[in-house]
């Protein structure tokens, strides 16, 4: 977006671990109702026209996450997004760090702080922050709390004494979206950051540090923070819930596999993965004989019912002389993105004698997540010998062996015409 256009920009924070839901992957990239908590957070604010830019914040080992998220939106929205920034230790530092990034592209006049892991977000609550931030220059959303609340001091043994009891009709929850003039919550930042404090785990206090008057404005009990695993249990009945108004697109998991095998020679590399490990001879093959990324590619094709490698590269083609197996994975992963497919898992096994991928098989997990689009977790790469058993056991050459779950949008069924359907049985 120019300097001079739409004034309402949204700063996401998906920076944190969500350690604390469980299962490895952070919650901000976990699956509810068929997509990603991310994609439908960013979904719902994209889709606004008064949202004209968003500003993603990610943690620095999550590119691939992030990158799985955006092939599942509509491309009016991905439009709007502008290109990741790295976050911080803190929430703190990850907001600044999207605000940053704003200000370099261009200061809008409002600026929205939501959370990540909030998908329930709609259109009414999105109006309501950006009227109150523009009335008020520091806005944030409450609803009213149903518990009596108690401070406490901790006395030990996790027994707390009460120290007071407020009013229970004068207490909110905060939620996000939190609306602000964009300058003034950028210089707020920069002062705390400048004061060397670092903890403020929400940007309306942060406001009330830096001595902005605070409204808060009528929040949403739907707009709910993905937080613990009943949380995304309940947000995967919600999404999963068919809109009667729009059909909902059904999938269908498919299992592709993929072999493939290479002599060696003389050489002092192979290419495996990916990755180029060193190795006392190399291989005989027309593009550089990565066995992982050809099975790979095989596997996802025969997902997608697509013939096989050699179909799409011929060995009699010289453009793939020599040529990086990269970019026929790369291939395969856009054939089955374009027929609206989602790589969930990848599979690989290598068989050979030598060389030992123990040291790089991290790195090749990396590697093929890169060039899949798809989260570290979704990749696995393991090694055997054959007990000194076949061309393998005899140091003759590697081999691997693959497989790749894919889901489809399920094709209808068409309806055999009767008058070819007699046809048929009587040919």
């Amino acid at each position: 977006m120019s300097r001079t256009g739409s004034n309402v920009a949204a700063v996401v924070v998906a920076a944190g671990r969500g350690i604390r839901i469980g299962g490895g992957t952070p919650k901000q990239y976990r699956q509810v109702g068929g997509q990603a908590v991310l994609t439908r957070t960013l979904a719902a604010l994209g889709a606004l026209p008064v949202v004209a830019r968003v500003q993603v914040v990610i943690a620095p080992d999550a590119a691939a996450f992030y990158e799985t998220c955006l092939s599942e939106l509509d491309p009016a929205v991905r439009a709007k997004l502008l290109a990741p920034v790295e976050g911080g230790a803190t929430r703190q530092q990850s907001v600044r760090a999207g605000l940053e990034a704003l200000d370099g592209a261009g200061a809008p006049e409002i600026v929205l702080v939501h959370d990540a892991a909030r998908p329930y977000v709609d259109a009414a609550l999105i109006d309501r922050a950006v009227a109150a931030g523009r009335d008020h220059r520091a806005a944030v959303p409450g609803v009213a709390v149903s518990d009596t609340i108690k401070l406490v001091e901790e006395v030990g043994d996790g027994i707390g004494r009460v120290r007071e009891t407020p009013a229970r009709e004068a207490l909110r929850a905060v939620q996000t979206p939190q609306s602000f003039h964009f300058a003034a919550l950028l210089d707020a930042h920069r002062s705390a950051a400048a004061a060397d404090l670092h903890g403020f785990t929400d940007d309306g206090a942060l406001a009330e540090w830096a001595g902005l008057p605070v409204v808060v404005f009528a929040g949403d009990l739907r707009n709910r923070k993905i937080t613990q695993p009943a949380d995304l249990i309940e947000a995967d009945r919600a999404f999963g819930t068919p809109d009667r108004s729009t059909p909902m697109t059904q999938y269908v998991t498919r299992l592709g596999t993929g072999f493939d095998v290479h002599a060696f020679t003389e050489g002092d590399h192979v290419w495996l993965g990916g990755v180029r490990i060193p190795a006392d001879r190399g291989v005989l093959a027309h593009s550089d004989g990565d066995v992982a990324l050809h099975a790979l590619t095989d596997a996802l094709l025969g997902a997608i019912a697509d013939g096989d490698i050699g179909t799409h590269f011929p060995p009699s083609d010289e453009r793939w002389r020599g040529a990086a197996s990269d970019q026929f994975l790369a291939h395969a992963v856009s054939l089955v993105r374009a027929r609206g497919g989602r790589i969930d898992h990848l599979d690989i096994t290598v068989l050979a004698e030598a060389p030992r991928i123990g040291q790089h098989r991290e790195a090749i997990r990396a590697r093929i997540a890169e060039i899949a689009g798809v989260p570290l977790t979704s990749v696995s790469i393991k090694a055997t010998t054959t007990e000194k058993l076949g061309f393998v056991g005899r140091a003759e050459g590697l081999a691997a062996q693959a497989a790749a779950t894919v889901r489809l949008p399920e094709e209808e069924t068409v309806p055999v015409d009767a008058q070819a359907e007699t046809a048929m049985r009587q040919g």
